[in-house]
Protein backbone atom coordinates (compact mmCIF):
# COMPACT_ATOMS: atom_id res chain seq x y z
CA UNK A 1 0.00 0.00 0.00
CA UNK A 2 1.21 3.28 -0.52
CA UNK A 3 2.91 5.56 2.43
CA UNK A 4 0.27 8.05 0.98
CA UNK A 5 -2.78 5.96 1.40
CA UNK A 6 -1.64 4.66 4.93
CA UNK A 7 -1.46 8.53 5.90
CA UNK A 8 -4.70 9.74 4.76
CA UNK A 9 -6.77 6.31 6.20
CA UNK A 10 -4.83 7.94 9.80
CA UNK A 11 -6.10 10.99 8.66
CA UNK A 12 -9.31 9.82 8.73
CA UNK A 13 -9.78 7.99 11.86
CA UNK A 14 -8.17 10.96 13.50
CA UNK A 15 -10.65 13.44 12.54
CA UNK A 16 -13.62 10.86 12.79
CA UNK A 17 -12.43 10.73 16.91
CA UNK A 18 -12.92 14.53 16.90
CA UNK A 19 -16.51 14.39 15.55
CA UNK A 20 -18.12 11.72 16.86
CA UNK A 21 -17.67 12.54 20.72
CA UNK A 22 -19.52 15.95 20.03
CA UNK A 23 -22.12 14.73 17.74
CA UNK A 24 -22.86 12.00 20.65
CA UNK A 25 -23.30 14.83 23.37
CA UNK A 26 -25.30 16.81 20.52
CA UNK A 27 -27.92 14.15 20.16
CA UNK A 28 -28.01 13.53 23.91
CA UNK A 29 -29.13 17.01 24.00
CA UNK A 30 -31.65 16.74 21.31
CA UNK A 31 -32.79 13.70 23.46
CA UNK A 32 -33.15 15.24 27.24
CA UNK A 33 -34.70 18.53 25.30
CA UNK A 34 -37.29 16.17 23.86
CA UNK A 35 -38.03 14.70 26.79
CA UNK A 36 -38.49 17.65 28.59
CA UNK A 37 -40.54 19.07 26.42
CA UNK A 38 -43.20 16.36 26.33
CA UNK A 39 -43.18 16.06 30.45
CA UNK A 40 -45.11 18.53 32.89
CA UNK A 41 -42.04 19.97 34.75
CA UNK A 42 -42.41 21.58 38.20
CA UNK A 43 -40.98 25.20 38.46
CA UNK A 44 -38.11 23.98 40.41
CA UNK A 45 -37.36 21.62 37.80
CA UNK A 46 -36.87 23.84 34.98
CA UNK A 47 -34.54 25.85 37.52
CA UNK A 48 -32.53 23.23 37.40
CA UNK A 49 -32.38 21.87 34.00
CA UNK A 50 -31.45 25.41 33.20
CA UNK A 51 -34.99 25.90 31.28
CA UNK A 52 -36.34 29.50 31.04
CA UNK A 53 -38.01 30.50 34.19
CA UNK A 54 -41.48 31.36 33.71
CA UNK A 55 -42.87 34.03 36.02
CA UNK A 56 -46.37 34.66 36.84
CA UNK A 57 -49.01 37.11 37.96
CA UNK A 58 -51.98 36.52 39.37
CA UNK A 59 -54.44 38.38 37.61
CA UNK A 60 -56.96 40.74 39.85
CA UNK A 61 -59.98 40.08 39.99
CA UNK A 62 -63.20 41.68 38.31
CA UNK A 63 -64.21 44.29 40.50
CA UNK A 64 -67.50 44.17 39.10
CA UNK A 65 -68.02 40.37 40.11
CA UNK A 66 -69.20 39.22 43.72
CA UNK A 67 -66.95 36.26 44.54
CA UNK A 68 -69.19 35.85 47.65
CA UNK A 69 -72.12 35.18 46.34
CA UNK A 70 -75.16 33.83 48.27
CA UNK A 71 -78.24 31.83 47.09
CA UNK A 72 -81.39 32.03 48.64
CA UNK A 73 -83.24 28.70 48.93
CA UNK A 74 -86.95 28.34 49.58
CA UNK A 75 -88.37 25.87 52.12
CA UNK A 76 -91.01 23.65 51.22
CA UNK A 77 -93.99 22.50 53.69
CA UNK A 78 -93.41 19.32 55.70
CA UNK A 79 -90.43 17.64 57.21
CA UNK A 80 -89.17 15.90 53.46
CA UNK A 81 -90.56 12.08 54.83
CA UNK A 82 -93.48 12.11 55.58
CA UNK A 83 -93.72 12.48 58.90
CA UNK A 84 -91.10 10.17 60.04
CA UNK A 85 -88.82 13.43 61.22
CA UNK A 86 -91.25 15.39 62.73
CA UNK A 87 -94.85 16.13 62.66
CA UNK A 88 -95.36 19.63 63.61
CA UNK A 89 -97.79 21.27 61.70
CA UNK A 90 -95.57 24.71 60.75
CA UNK A 91 -92.66 22.17 59.79
CA UNK A 92 -91.01 23.07 56.23
CA UNK A 93 -87.39 21.52 55.10
CA UNK A 94 -84.89 21.57 52.32
CA UNK A 95 -83.34 18.91 50.79
CA UNK A 96 -79.84 18.58 51.92
CA UNK A 97 -78.93 18.19 47.86
CA UNK A 98 -80.19 21.73 46.73
CA UNK A 99 -77.59 23.02 49.05
CA UNK A 100 -74.45 21.24 48.23
CA UNK A 101 -75.43 22.00 44.68
CA UNK A 102 -75.27 25.26 45.09
CA UNK A 103 -72.08 25.12 47.62
CA UNK A 104 -70.33 23.24 45.09
CA UNK A 105 -70.24 25.76 42.49
CA UNK A 106 -68.73 28.07 45.09
CA UNK A 107 -71.89 29.86 46.66
CA UNK A 108 -73.19 30.23 50.25
CA UNK A 109 -76.78 29.34 51.33
CA UNK A 110 -79.32 31.07 52.92
CA UNK A 111 -82.78 29.30 53.63
CA UNK A 112 -85.80 31.61 52.71
CA UNK A 113 -88.68 29.77 55.47
CA UNK A 114 -91.82 30.06 53.41
CA UNK A 115 -93.55 30.54 56.66
CA UNK A 116 -91.81 33.11 58.86
CA UNK A 117 -93.11 36.44 59.08
CA UNK A 118 -92.99 37.87 55.61
CA UNK A 119 -91.04 41.03 56.61
CA UNK A 120 -88.32 38.21 58.30
CA UNK A 121 -88.40 36.53 54.70
CA UNK A 122 -88.10 39.58 52.70
CA UNK A 123 -85.20 40.59 54.89
CA UNK A 124 -83.49 37.82 54.08
CA UNK A 125 -84.41 38.08 50.23
CA UNK A 126 -82.58 41.55 50.63
CA UNK A 127 -79.12 39.60 52.00
CA UNK A 128 -79.40 37.04 48.76
CA UNK A 129 -77.81 37.28 45.18
CA UNK A 130 -80.22 34.81 43.09
CA UNK A 131 -83.13 32.59 44.36
CA UNK A 132 -83.58 28.62 43.56
CA UNK A 133 -87.26 27.18 44.10
CA UNK A 134 -86.95 23.15 45.03
CA UNK A 135 -88.77 20.70 44.18
CA UNK A 136 -91.76 19.04 46.48
CA UNK A 137 -95.80 18.96 45.88
CA UNK A 138 -97.19 22.03 47.22
CA UNK A 139 -99.11 24.39 44.72
CA UNK A 140 -101.79 25.95 46.59
CA UNK A 141 -102.09 28.08 49.73
CA UNK A 142 -99.49 29.81 51.86
CA UNK A 143 -96.90 28.78 49.54
CA UNK A 144 -98.14 29.08 45.90
CA UNK A 145 -98.32 32.94 47.14
CA UNK A 146 -95.12 33.19 49.05
CA UNK A 147 -93.69 31.70 45.43
CA UNK A 148 -95.30 34.27 42.98
CA UNK A 149 -94.17 37.23 45.55
CA UNK A 150 -90.52 36.56 45.40
CA UNK A 151 -91.31 35.58 41.37
CA UNK A 152 -92.35 38.95 41.72
CA UNK A 153 -89.30 40.43 43.70
CA UNK A 154 -86.68 38.79 41.36
CA UNK A 155 -88.49 40.42 38.03
CA UNK A 156 -88.11 44.07 40.25
CA UNK A 157 -84.80 43.81 41.29
CA UNK A 158 -83.87 43.28 37.19
CA UNK A 159 -86.04 45.53 36.51
CA UNK A 160 -84.27 47.85 38.61
CA UNK A 161 -80.44 46.97 37.42
CA UNK A 162 -79.74 44.36 39.54
CA UNK A 163 -78.45 41.09 37.81
CA UNK A 164 -80.69 38.40 40.02
CA UNK A 165 -81.11 35.07 38.67
CA UNK A 166 -83.90 32.64 39.33
CA UNK A 167 -83.76 28.93 39.04
CA UNK A 168 -86.70 26.96 39.35
CA UNK A 169 -87.04 22.92 39.95
CA UNK A 170 -89.68 20.78 39.39
CA UNK A 171 -92.85 21.80 41.21
CA UNK A 172 -91.02 25.31 41.09
CA UNK A 173 -90.97 24.95 37.27
CA UNK A 174 -94.86 23.90 37.33
CA UNK A 175 -95.52 26.56 39.96
CA UNK A 176 -93.95 29.24 37.26
CA UNK A 177 -95.85 27.47 34.79
CA UNK A 178 -99.00 28.46 36.43
CA UNK A 179 -98.06 31.51 37.42
CA UNK A 180 -96.58 33.16 34.34
CA UNK A 181 -99.36 31.46 32.09
CA UNK A 182 -102.25 32.78 35.04
CA UNK A 183 -103.70 29.48 34.63
CA UNK A 184 -104.16 27.48 37.64
CA UNK A 185 -105.19 24.51 35.19
CA UNK A 186 -102.77 24.30 32.52
CA UNK A 187 -100.64 21.15 33.92
CA UNK A 188 -101.30 18.47 32.22
CA UNK A 189 -100.45 14.57 33.95
CA UNK A 190 -97.23 12.35 32.95
CA UNK A 191 -96.05 9.65 33.81
CA UNK A 192 -92.62 10.43 34.73
CA UNK A 193 -91.64 9.12 38.66
CA UNK A 194 -88.63 7.99 39.55
CA UNK A 195 -87.02 7.62 35.55
CA UNK A 196 -83.78 8.86 33.77
CA UNK A 197 -83.98 10.25 30.97
CA UNK A 198 -82.68 12.16 27.78
CA UNK A 199 -83.08 16.02 26.61
CA UNK A 200 -84.04 16.58 23.35
CA UNK A 201 -83.13 19.96 22.24
CA UNK A 202 -85.66 22.30 20.39
CA UNK A 203 -84.69 22.38 16.74
CA UNK A 204 -82.20 25.58 15.68
CA UNK A 205 -82.22 26.92 19.69
CA UNK A 206 -79.45 29.15 20.35
CA UNK A 207 -77.70 28.26 23.88
CA UNK A 208 -76.10 31.33 24.25
CA UNK A 209 -77.09 32.88 27.51
CA UNK A 210 -78.38 29.74 28.35
CA UNK A 211 -77.68 26.88 31.21
CA UNK A 212 -76.40 25.06 28.15
CA UNK A 213 -73.44 27.74 26.90
CA UNK A 214 -70.78 26.17 28.52
CA UNK A 215 -71.80 22.38 28.03
CA UNK A 216 -69.08 20.69 26.29
CA UNK A 217 -70.02 19.65 22.58
CA UNK A 218 -69.35 16.17 23.85
CA UNK A 219 -71.95 16.23 26.52
CA UNK A 220 -74.67 18.16 24.79
CA UNK A 221 -74.43 15.60 22.18
CA UNK A 222 -74.54 12.40 25.23
CA UNK A 223 -77.51 14.11 26.81
CA UNK A 224 -79.74 13.74 23.78
CA UNK A 225 -78.52 9.95 23.50
CA UNK A 226 -78.19 8.67 27.00
CA UNK A 227 -80.37 9.04 30.05
CA UNK A 228 -78.39 11.61 31.92
CA UNK A 229 -81.38 13.75 33.98
CA UNK A 230 -83.48 12.55 36.47
CA UNK A 231 -87.36 13.23 36.01
CA UNK A 232 -89.72 12.77 39.36
CA UNK A 233 -92.91 14.34 38.37
CA UNK A 234 -96.44 13.66 37.60
CA UNK A 235 -96.93 17.03 36.42
CA UNK A 236 -95.66 19.19 33.42
CA UNK A 237 -96.64 21.11 30.04
CA UNK A 238 -96.79 19.61 26.65
CA UNK A 239 -94.82 21.68 23.99
CA UNK A 240 -98.28 22.31 22.06
CA UNK A 241 -100.31 23.80 25.41
CA UNK A 242 -97.22 25.60 25.78
CA UNK A 243 -96.46 27.60 22.61
CA UNK A 244 -100.47 28.19 22.81
CA UNK A 245 -100.18 30.29 26.04
CA UNK A 246 -99.52 34.02 24.90
CA UNK A 247 -97.94 34.31 28.27
CA UNK A 248 -95.83 31.33 28.38
CA UNK A 249 -94.06 31.61 25.12
CA UNK A 250 -93.82 35.27 25.04
CA UNK A 251 -91.82 35.24 28.39
CA UNK A 252 -89.70 32.08 27.97
CA UNK A 253 -88.13 29.94 25.11
CA UNK A 254 -88.09 26.48 25.43
CA UNK A 255 -84.74 24.81 25.14
CA UNK A 256 -85.54 20.61 25.47
CA UNK A 257 -88.42 18.73 26.03
CA UNK A 258 -88.05 14.62 27.00
CA UNK A 259 -90.65 12.18 27.14
CA UNK A 260 -92.55 10.27 29.89
CA UNK A 261 -93.04 6.44 30.19
CA UNK A 262 -95.95 6.48 28.02
CA UNK A 263 -93.91 7.94 25.25
CA UNK A 264 -95.90 11.75 25.97
CA UNK A 265 -93.38 14.64 25.56
CA UNK A 266 -93.13 17.83 27.61
CA UNK A 267 -91.50 20.58 28.05
CA UNK A 268 -88.41 20.19 30.51
CA UNK A 269 -86.25 23.52 30.27
CA UNK A 270 -86.93 26.42 29.54
CA UNK A 271 -85.00 29.83 30.04
CA UNK A 272 -86.63 33.53 30.25
CA UNK A 273 -85.99 36.02 26.87
CA UNK A 274 -85.34 38.85 29.23
CA UNK A 275 -84.51 37.57 32.69
CA UNK A 276 -82.13 35.23 33.92
CA UNK A 277 -84.58 32.92 34.90
CA UNK A 278 -84.46 29.35 33.80
CA UNK A 279 -86.66 26.51 35.34
CA UNK A 280 -86.03 22.56 35.09
CA UNK A 281 -88.71 20.29 35.07
CA UNK A 282 -85.97 18.04 35.53
CA UNK A 283 -84.05 17.22 38.89
CA UNK A 284 -80.06 18.49 37.88
CA UNK A 285 -79.40 18.22 41.71
CA UNK A 286 -79.86 14.42 42.37
CA UNK A 287 -77.13 13.17 39.94
CA UNK A 288 -74.30 13.86 42.95
CA UNK A 289 -76.01 13.85 45.75
CA UNK A 290 -79.01 12.06 46.13
CA UNK A 291 -78.95 8.13 46.43
CA UNK A 292 -82.50 6.92 47.89
CA UNK A 293 -84.18 6.59 44.03
CA UNK A 294 -83.16 3.93 41.68
CA UNK A 295 -83.07 5.64 38.75
CA UNK A 296 -81.22 8.41 39.70
CA UNK A 297 -78.22 8.16 37.07
CA UNK A 298 -74.38 8.66 38.72
CA UNK A 299 -72.37 8.13 36.04
CA UNK A 300 -69.37 10.49 35.33
CA UNK A 301 -71.11 12.39 32.65
CA UNK A 302 -74.34 12.67 35.01
CA UNK A 303 -72.73 14.33 37.65
CA UNK A 304 -70.65 16.56 34.85
CA UNK A 305 -74.47 17.32 34.30
CA UNK A 306 -74.76 18.23 38.15
CA UNK A 307 -71.76 20.73 38.23
CA UNK A 308 -72.32 22.71 34.67
CA UNK A 309 -75.73 23.39 36.09
CA UNK A 310 -74.93 25.01 39.12
CA UNK A 311 -71.84 26.65 37.73
CA UNK A 312 -74.24 28.68 35.88
CA UNK A 313 -76.31 29.81 38.68
CA UNK A 314 -73.56 30.42 40.76
CA UNK A 315 -72.15 32.46 37.67
CA UNK A 316 -74.94 34.38 37.05
CA UNK A 317 -75.19 35.14 40.89
CA UNK A 318 -71.71 36.62 40.81
CA UNK A 319 -73.10 39.27 38.53
CA UNK A 320 -75.39 40.60 41.37
CA UNK A 321 -74.61 43.91 42.61
CA UNK A 322 -76.12 43.52 45.67
CA UNK A 323 -73.32 43.90 48.50
CA UNK A 324 -75.28 43.52 52.01
CA UNK A 325 -73.42 43.25 55.67
CA UNK A 326 -71.40 40.51 55.90
CA UNK A 327 -72.70 39.73 59.93
CA UNK A 328 -76.43 40.07 58.13
CA UNK A 329 -75.36 37.28 55.82
CA UNK A 330 -73.76 35.32 58.87
CA UNK A 331 -76.43 35.47 61.05
CA UNK A 332 -78.66 33.97 58.45
CA UNK A 333 -76.70 31.62 56.77
CA UNK A 334 -77.90 27.79 56.52
CA UNK A 335 -74.73 26.99 58.99
CA UNK A 336 -76.66 27.88 61.67
CA UNK A 337 -78.52 24.96 61.25
CA UNK A 338 -77.78 20.92 60.91
CA UNK A 339 -79.56 18.53 58.66
CA UNK A 340 -81.13 15.43 59.73
CA UNK A 341 -79.62 12.39 57.99
CA UNK A 342 -82.99 10.27 56.62
CA UNK A 343 -81.63 8.07 54.18
CA UNK A 344 -81.74 5.18 56.28
CA UNK A 345 -85.27 4.73 54.86
CA UNK A 346 -83.91 4.10 52.08
CA UNK A 347 -85.98 6.06 49.59
CA UNK A 348 -86.38 10.20 49.82
CA UNK A 349 -83.79 12.10 50.49
CA UNK A 350 -80.63 11.27 52.01
CA UNK A 351 -80.52 14.68 53.98
CA UNK A 352 -82.87 17.34 54.93
CA UNK A 353 -82.78 20.47 56.64
CA UNK A 354 -85.88 20.79 58.99
CA UNK A 355 -87.42 24.49 60.45
CA UNK A 356 -90.33 24.77 62.74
Amino acid sequence: MPKNDVVSSSSYSEIWNYLWIPLLISYSKELSLAKAQSTILLPTQNHQLGLADSTTTCIAPDPNLNYRPVIGILSHPGDGASGRLSNATNASYIAASYVKFVESAGARVIPLIYNEPSHILFQKLNLVNGVLFTGGWAKTGLYYKVVERIFKKVLERNDAGDHFPLYAICLGFEILTMIISKDHNILEAFNATDQASTLQFMENTHIEGTVFQRFPPTLLKKMSTDCLVMQNHRYGISPERFQENQNLSSFFKVLTTSTDEDNKVYVSTVHSHSYPVTAFQWHPEKNAFEWGLSMIPHSEEAVQVTQHVANFLVSEARKSLNRPPSRRVLDNLIYNYSPTYCGKAGKGYDEVYIFS
